[in-house]
């Protein structure tokens, strides 16, 4: 069993070792508990094994991710960064593909021009944005910049560490899709030689994931929340791996702290 390290000790102990190579890791929770910060731990252990990154964020710009980053200790800068939106060509092979909102604007672009203008087909809608095909489209066009595609292949030659942060926002105005969408997208995108990271948001009225779906067709989950702060009075932030396939991990829960310098920490609940 081939494992890929999560980038925080702690957890990688609780997974005994990693996350199984190939795996498709959902990341739930409500906003503020961490789950970005994760997704930098993710790419930053990616980075430093020489594992190519292909990042998807559609809640911040990549610039704000980088800033943040380096308040924990992770110099994204260090590395080459191609943003996928860019009209020029990536000078040299990049270590990291970035996917933004702008990013899959221009990939729906591409792929509405694409279309065949006859009339049968003029009915046809024209690609959003944030649309699961587009999405799936924007990740092909990344692992091609990475030049880990053999010509006509779809699945990466060498491993790629996969984050989009988050999937929420592509069945934000349709939650009832979300499970069909997941699938889609594990069809299209899954392989071997690609572990993901996936966040979807946590709905602050139901306590439930935003969307139905992507935790079932998830080979791991960690979710992340945190007590009432009203009644708390603070902050307090918790973690527990609700499943991790192939995998005997921890089943207890942790306490999560923000560090400066250091990032996500995770300390047991148990003695």
């Amino acid at each position: 069993m081939t494992r890929v390290s999560t980038g925080v000790t702690e957890l990688d102990n609780a997974l005994e070792g990693g996350v199984p190579k190939g795996s498709w890791v959902a990341i739930t929770g409500e906003p503020g508990t961490g789950k970005s910060i994760l997704c930098m731990h993710f790419a930053w252990a990616g980075l430093m094994a020489g594992d190519p990154v292909v990042y998807v964020t559609t809640e911040a710009e990549f610039r704000d991710v980088v800033k943040q980053a380096k308040m924990f200790g992770m110099d994204f800068e260090q590395y080459r960064i191609y943003d996928i939106s860019s009209s020029r060509e990536a000078s040299e092979t990049p270590n990291i593909v970035v996917i933004d909102i702008f990013g899959l604007l221009k990939i729906a672009r591409q792929m509405s021009e694409a279309i065949p203008t006859d009339v049968e087909t003029a009915k046809k809608r024209r690609f959003a944005a944030l649309d699961i095909q587009t999405l799936v489209a924007a990740i092909q066009e990344a692992y091609k910049i990475l030049g880990v595609l053999r010509e006509g292949g779809k699945s990466p030659t060498r491993h790629v560490r996969l984050i989009i942060d988050s999937l929420s926002a592509f069945w934000a105005d349709k939650p009832a899709m979300a499970r069909k969408y997941s699938y889609d997208l594990k069809i299209s995108t899954h392989r071997e030689n690609v572990t993901a990271y996936l966040v979807s948001q946590y709905a602050m009225t139901t306590k439930s994931t935003f969307g139905f779906g992507l935790e079932h067709i998830a080979d791991g989950v960690f979710h992340l929340w945190m007590d009432d702060v009203e009644n708390a009075k603070e902050v307090r932030r918790y973690l527990i791996i609700k499943k991790m396939r192939m995998t005997n991990h921890a089943r207890y829960a942790f306490k999560v702290d923000i560090v400066p310098e250091k990032g996500f920490t995770i300390t047991p609940l148990v003695s």
